[in-house]
């Protein structure tokens, strides 16, 4: 496949209090330059950047993430990196929450990558977002309970706040089970493959 740009993963903004969600199996998940703040409001008396209370939401590395908000160059360290690229055939993700292990691709396709079947999300309040099953987003190569950051660019910080969830498809029987230890959960998270014909 030949690389177009490589970039930053952005999961979902915030504007007026609404969540308008990237897909992250699609190219426009993949922003070329990452700024805490990356859009502008405009209204009937112009247009203001990072005026007001609005958030934007990245996918984050599997760095260890800090006590309390962050700024400057450390941000970079947390914000995970992409790389769209032109394929021969467009990619799916291939979900098995009756097994531990990522399913095998069908016959005469490839597996690119193998992962953990991540569903949906939501930050602070209760907006957020979601894949569709088939889309290359929703398998996640790590798994983390907390797999990205929320920043805010009239502060120009970001932070893990702890109101903010990741919802996995799950191969637990008993829903309400509690897990607390990392290897238990990813132990209980359904798997995934993303696959392509070529």
């Amino acid at each position: 496949m030949t690389p177009l740009w490589r970039g930053y993963s952005l999961l979902y903004l915030e504007g007026q209090e609404r969540a308008h969600p990237q897909d992250l199996g699609q190219a426009g998940s993949c922003v070329p330059m990452f700024y805490t703040m990356p859009f502008s409001v405009c209204g009937v008396s112009g247009c203001h950047y990072a005026s007001r209370n609005d958030k934007t939401y990245w996918l984050s590395t599997m760095e260890k993430a800090p006590n309390r908000p962050f700024d400057g160059n450390i941000i970079r360290n947390h914000i995970s990196r992409c790389v769209v690229c032109e394929a021969p055939a467009s990619a799916v993700a291939l979900h098995d929450p009756n097994s531990k292990r990522p399913p095998e691709c069908p016959e005469n396709w490839t597996s690119i990558w193998q992962g953990y079947s991540f569903l949906m999300y939501t930050g602070g309040g209760d907006e957020g977002g979601g894949h569709s099953l088939t889309s290359p987003g929703s398998c996640l190569s790590q798994f983390r309970a907390q797999p990205f950051v929320e920043c805010q660019g009239a502060r120009g910080t970001c932070h893990f706040f702890a109101n903010v969830y990741s919802f996995w498809l799950t191969t637990l029987s008993n829903s309400s089970s509690t897990l607390s230890d990392v290897q238990d959960q990813s132990n209980h998270v359904a798997r995934c493959s993303v696959c392509i014909r070529l």
